[in-house]
């Protein structure tokens, strides 16, 4: 298993491709990348990439609540599990090459992988915060991706656990714990970002993932 965890780290570190186009949609994953993965992870694997890279396109210049939802019912369509099960590790963020090479992961990597997507998309990070949340129902830590139309507009919840995308006020049974992007940590509330904490780099699990990025931007 770490063998195969460190394959796909060379895989994503080495020909991952992030680069934006003169005009027109932004290349999220090379060809180069597509016949690496289908080499190792076998064709359905490299199709999953295909199959992102043609959301990017159909996405690409769409109003941003058009790109919402095509990016939040494509990533819900993978199979949620967990990191022991599929890494062997207590927690594990996967970048989205290696979400969409296992077709697999838990909430983090559901919120992670449509995050990095609506960035490539033009989202504004702004308007976009990864949120912990309490999930009551299942009286378990959680996490969903937030979309602000403006920084005091309420958000709107992408869950992998609730398909639809309803703003913050109708999903009572998640209680915002804290949220952050790639511009900083802040303590959640209902409405807007709420306190200031810091920046996000003092998680280590998005240190670590943003390492595992540098490489392929």
């Amino acid at each position: 298993m770490l063998r195969a965890t460190f394959a796909i780290a060379i895989v994503v570190a080495t020909t991952f491709g992030w680069a934006r186009l003169a005009s027109g949609p932004p290349v999220v994953v090379s060809p180069a990348t597509i016949q690496k993965v289908e080499k190792r992870y076998g064709k359905p694997a490299a199709d999953r990439l295909r199959a992102w890279q043609r959301l990017v396109e159909k996405g690409w210049g769409k109003p941003e609540l058009e790109q919402l939802k095509l990016v939040n019912d494509f990533f819900n369509n993978r199979i949620f599990t967990t990191d022991r099960r599929l890494w062997h590790k207590e927690d594990y963020w996967a970048t989205p090459v290696e979400f969409l090479i296992k077709n697999a992961g838990d909430c983090e990597d559901f919120a992670i992988a449509k995050y990095f997507t609506l960035r490539k998309l033009g989202v504004p990070d702004s308007k976009l915060l990864l949120t912990y949340v309490k999930a009551i129902r299942l009286n378990q830590a959680h996490m969903v991706l937030t979309y602000y139309k403006t920084p005091r507009s309420v958000p709107l919840v992408l869950d992998n656990i609730n398909p639809r995308i309803l703003p913050a006020t109708k999903r009572p049974d998640l209680v915002p714990i804290y949220t952050f992007n790639g511009g900083g940590l802040w303590l959640a509330k209902q409405r807007g970002k709420g306190k200031l904490l810091g920046q996000s780099g003092r998680l280590k699990k998005w240190r670590e993932l943003q390492t595992r990025l540098e490489g392929i931007k």
